[in-house]
């Protein structure tokens, strides 16, 4: 028979480098619920909107190799 509970992968937030697990993967990179919805409120004229972009450049594009 089947353990029906599951546990919950933590990842590291790549803005809050928090341990959490709930979020959504952006290549190869974990960001928070949290941090998802703090990004999308903030205004560009913010001083965090800076920090945001400056941690969202830690997002690794996978590579095509053809």
């Amino acid at each position: 028979m089947m353990n029906a509970e599951r546990k919950a992968v933590e990842e590291q937030c790549i803005v809050c480098q928090s341990e959490k697990s709930v979020g959504i993967h952006l290549y190869t990179s974990f960001i928070c619920t949290e941090c998802e919805r703090e990004m999308i409120q903030t205004e560009t004229n913010d001083p965090v909107y800076k920090l945001f972009v400056q941690r969202l450049k830690k997002v690794n594009t996978p590579q095509i190799y053809s």
